[in-house]
This record gives C-alpha cells, sequence and structure tokens, in this order.
C-alpha cells in the first residue's frame, strides 16, 4: 500500500462529545504497572499521527466504512511488523486478507511471511464463539506479549438472525465488559473498529474499556484517505502514491505544508538549480 502525502489540520478545541456516546464517564483506575506503547516506525508521517491517537491501558475507537478502515488496518499491521513488534487481533467480520498485508509488509521492506508471523489472529462465526475468544483473550495477552490490541468490527456478528434481541443487548454489554478488563489489566493499547460508528455497539462507551480518542475515517473514490481525530480536533489526510515515490511526509513535521488557491509564494527551503 503506497502512502502517503500528508496534510496535517488544526483547529479549535473540539465541543465536548454527549455523554454516553464517545466516551465512558466512569474513568477506572489503571493498574500499578508500566504501560507498553506500540512499535510504529519512527518519523514525522501517518505512523507518527497514529501512535499519538494510541494509549496503553485505554481504548481508540476508529469509526467509519470498512472500505476506508480496512486497508488503514494493514498499514498499522505492516508498519508494528516494520518496528519489530506483534498484533493480536480478535477478528468479528471475517475480513482478514493476508495477502494485502503481506503486500503492504513488502512495501516496508519486511518479508510477507514475517508480517504476517506478527499478527496473531483469532475468528470467530458466531456470537458465542466471539464473546468465548474475547473471555481467553487475557491469557493470550499473558503467554504472547503483544504490542497493540485490535478487535476489528465485532458487531458484525450480533446481526445475524439468529440472535435474540434480548440475548444480544446482554452479550454486548458482557462483551463491552470483558474488553474493559483485558485492557485494564494488560495496559496495552486497544483498537476497536466500527464500519458505521459507535451506535453499532451499545455498550461500548459505558461499561467498556477507557476511551482515550475516536479517529474518524474517511475515503474519497479517488483513494484518498481522511483520517479525523475527534478529541483532539486535527486531521490528517493520506494520498495515494506510486510505490518508490517520496513525499513530503519525509521532509517536514506538523507544519502546514499545503497552500491555498490565490496566497503568495512562499519561500521554500531548496534553492532551485538551473540547467
Amino acid at each position: 500500500m503506497a502512502l502517503s502525502v500528508p496534510i496535517p489540520r488544526s483547529g479549535p478545541p473540539a465541543a465536548p462529545p454527549p455523554a454516553g456516546r464517545l466516551r465512558s464517564p466512569r474513568p477506572r483506575p489503571l493498574p500499578d504497572r508500566a504501560p507498553v506503547p506500540p512499535p510504529l516506525p519512527a518519523g514525522p508521517g501517518v505512523f507518527g499521527w497514529m501512535a499519538r491517537r494510541f494509549s496503553p491501558g485505554e481504548m481508540t475507537v476508529w469509526s467509519g466504512p470498512a472500505g476506508a478502515i480496512d486497508p488503514l488496518l494493514e498499514l498499522v499491521y505492516a508498519g508494528c511488523a516494520a518496528a519489530g513488534g506483534t498484533v493480536s487481533l480478535l477478528e468479528g467480520a471475517n475480513r482478514f486478507n493476508p495477502y494485502a498485508i503481506g503486500a503492504t509488509g513488502r512495501a516496508l521492506g519486511v518479508d510477507a511471511t514475517e508480517t504476517l508471523r506478527r499478527v496473531r489472529l483469532a475468528r470467530a462465526f458466531t456470537v458465542h464463539q466471539l464473546v468465548a475468544l474475547a473471555e481467553s483473550w487475557p491469557a493470550e495477552i499473558a503467554r504472547t506479549s503483544p504490542d497493540l490490541l485490535v478487535a476489528h468490527d465485532l458487531p458484525a456478528l450480533f446481526e445475524a438472525d439468529e440472535v435474540p434481541d434480548d440475548e444480544r443487548r446482554a452479550l454486548f454489554d458482557h462483551l463491552a465488559r470483558q474488553l474493559a478488563d483485558t485492557v485494564e489489566r494488560s495496559r496495552r493499547a486497544l483498537v476497536v473498529t466500527l464500519a458505521g460508528g459507535l451506535d453499532r455497539f451499545p455498550g461500548l462507551a459505558t461499561v467498556g474499556p477507557r476511551l482515550y480518542e475516536v479517529v474518524v475515517v474517511r475515503r474519497s473514490p479517488g483513494g484518498v484517505t481522511r483520517l479525523r481525530a475527534v478529541r483532539e480536533n486535527v486531521a490528517y489526510t493520506l494520498a495515494p502514491r506510486a510505490s518508490g515515490q517520496r513525499g513530503l511526509d519525509e521532509f517536514g513535521g506538523d507544519a502546514e505544508e499545503v497552500m491555498p488557491w490565490g496566497e503568495p509564494p512562499r519561500r521554500t527551503v531548496r534553492r532551485s538549480k538551473r540547467g
């Protein structure tokens, strides 16, 4: 996956989100244990932007269409592998694409097999299997010591017709509490992806893990992906880039790099050469 030309933006602090929707109203005490930051390649580009949206012992929610979120996850898997880390993935939508993940890893200089080896996958096909896997997740984390936790589109299995409405809500609450327990005990950062938004996971904002950030992900038909962090009210744009092509993200930090139409030209760092 070839990325990325950043367009960082900032603005005044965002208005507080409605209670019970974007953040948990009940802060939970965290264990007295050194936090484990998720490893991602260093630099001012997209990985640096993402890393600032993760917090050990807390949850980051990615909200948006699956077609925008899934390629971004593949980039995180590959970036974590490139930095020498591992991901523990609880898959709820059966959309794990090893070929795309391997190709993204190769673009970052990591062998495809090695990239996939660093993603430990647990996949469910029914709601009850999913809940059982979530209950066993703390033991898996203690055994393998992953650097980043990902819960990918867990509500997808709850939409099956065979799940009664009353049982569905009880299972949602139980799953949210289980995720909270997992994050608190492990002190890892957790990424929860929700195609369609938080409304698809009742209970997550009230009894789930401490919420650190919500990132809204959108993708245009031309392949441009836009990320907006709600709590910090900052945005980042990823544009498709040919393999091997270099971008401005290698040379700058968070300074504004896009000049609007009609603005006077600005001095550049480099001088042009004649001939």
